[in-house]
């Protein structure tokens, strides 16, 4: 006998659940979630470098069925704001995924007014908790700054971003172009600590945290260079 197109009532039942039980999938994945709270996120971060460093990546949340999840939308547990440098790559050296991390990356790792507001679109819209500022060894931007001279086109303006971290470690003993990544990667995060309004306020109402790191190119370690909230 050919089927029409009516349903009976255990039909209709039936259909009336699955649409149901998918609305609710639907409204749950588009729920904005909760920010990881800084001290677990950076716990997250340091036990991924563990695993870079010993070169045990698990390489998580590359899969298909991640990036269907990330359709809905994101919410990163950690922003990095690191050096452009090749060699220091946030999602490979802390061994995180598609949707793991709010990366925001420049020569030299300093900040502007569009690279703030880069952060604080991840602090206010996406409730992130934990904003990590990431200097490395051998970095070119510092270097120039360090060396001075007259640098040629736009990084004249990444060398006077940098140059009052050099004006602060001249007198030091040691490897010049070094503590000039160690001072500029703490001044910069400070410079985000004090941002207002947005920044500022989360650090004393909302548990933002800012935390200054170095990264040693022949190990693979991040170090922490402070615990500042």
């Amino acid at each position: 006998m050919e089927r029409t197109s009516t349903y009976t009532v255990k039909e209709m039942k039936c259909l009336n659940f699955c649409l149901l039980l998918g609305a609710a999938a639907c409204a749950l994945a588009q729920e904005p979630a909760q920010g990881l709270p800084a001290d677990q996120a950076l716990a997250e971060l340091m036990s991924g470098n563990q695993r870079y460093m010993r070169h045990r990546e698990q390489h998580p949340d590359e899969s298909m069925a991640r990036r269907k999840e990330l359709e809905a939308g994101q919410h990163p547990f950690a922003v990095i704001l690191g050096c452009a440098d090749s060699r220091v790559s946030p999602e490979l050296l802390f061994d995180q995924g598609l949707g793991d991390l709010f990366v925001v990356r420049v020569a030299g790792n300093v900040v502007d007014d569009a690279i703030l507001g880069s952060i604080e679109y991840a602090v206010e819209h996406l409730d992130t908790k934990l904003i990590v500022v990431l200097g490395h060894e051998k970095c070119g931007a510092v270097s120039a700054a360090v060396e001075g001279g007259n640098a040629p086109g736009h990084l004249k303006a990444l060398v006077a971003a940098i140059q009052p971290s050099v004006d602060a470690t001249r007198n030091d003993p040691g490897d010049r172009i070094h503590n000039c990544v160690v001072a500029n990667v703490r001044r910069v995060a400070a410079q985000i600590r004090e941002s207002e309004p947005v920044l500022k306020e989360a650090v004393e109402k909302k548990g933002l945290k800012v935390i200054a790191a170095d990264y040693a190119l022949d190990t693979g370690k991040v170090n922490l260079l402070d615990t500042h909230p």
